[in-house]
């Protein structure tokens, strides 16, 4: 009869302080940027299925909301230049 432990899972702090459990990495390691897209788009699908978020609507509202940053980024350059 073989005696089993309980598996350790290794842990390190990321750059924000928390915990992470290590991962196996399969193909092409993702930067964080790809990485927190994936978390947000699989986030919203999520919430769209369960009837708590229009995925629609959430688009429409992501992409005004980039453009209205766009602006203000925009009108704050032109700002610094003057």
């Amino acid at each position: 009869m073989r005696n089993h432990s309980p598996r350790k899972e290794k842990h390190e702090r990321s750059s924000n302080g928390h915990l992470n459990k290590d991962r196996v990495v399969t193909g092409k390691e993702l930067d964080q940027l790809e990485e927190l897209n994936i978390k947000l788009d699989t986030l919203v699908g999520l919430l769209s299925e369960k009837g708590v978020v229009s995925k629609r609507e959430y688009t429409s509202n992501v992409m005004m909301r980039l453009h209205e940053m766009s602006k203000a980024k925009s009108f704050e350059d032109l700002d610094e230049e003057l």
